[in-house]
């Protein structure tokens, strides 16, 4: 009971009423996989950026968002390498919604047991998504057999 109280959304005050709702659906329509449900908070937005933690049965890790218009699509996936304000500008954040991004995020995690922070920490790397949100294909795809 005590993790699914962590694990309800937290939002900025930035946001717009239906951000975290929003986020977390288009998430879990795009990464649910049967049997294995995506978990989704907290949810921080600030400006036209989001930071959404995520897990998935043993994996979990931060989806940066950006708004379009009033869609939402993931720009990256990474872990730990999104928690800072100059990580978010470098990621194409404005600078003072980067510095508020990261200081939500923190302040919402503290909220969180240590072995779900852990969870968000496991992605390894960062993961830049495609134009329109979707996961890029394999860099270095197998040849096929002959």
């Amino acid at each position: 009971m005590l993790l699914a109280a962590a694990l309800l959304p937290i939002v900025s005050a930035a946001a717009e009423p239906g951000d975290a709702p929003a986020i977390a659906a288009m998430l879990r329509t795009m990464f649910d996989k049967p049997g294995v449900t995506l978990q989704v908070a907290p949810v921080v937005v600030s400006g036209a950026h989001a930071i959404a933690d995520w897990s998935q049965g043993e994996a979990g890790g931060r989806a940066l968002l950006r708004r379009r218009g009033a869609a939402w699509t993931v720009v990256l996936c990474a872990g730990d390498a999104i928690r800072s304000r100059a990580a978010l500008v470098q990621a194409g954040v404005a600078p003072d919604d980067a510095g508020r991004l990261a200081h939500d995020l923190a302040a919402a995690e503290r909220a969180l047991s240590p072995d779900v922070l852990a969870r968000f920490s496991r992605f390894d790397g960062i993961v830049t998504m495609g134009p329109s949100g979707e996961h890029p294909p394999a860099a270095h795809a197998a040849p096929a057999a002959r």
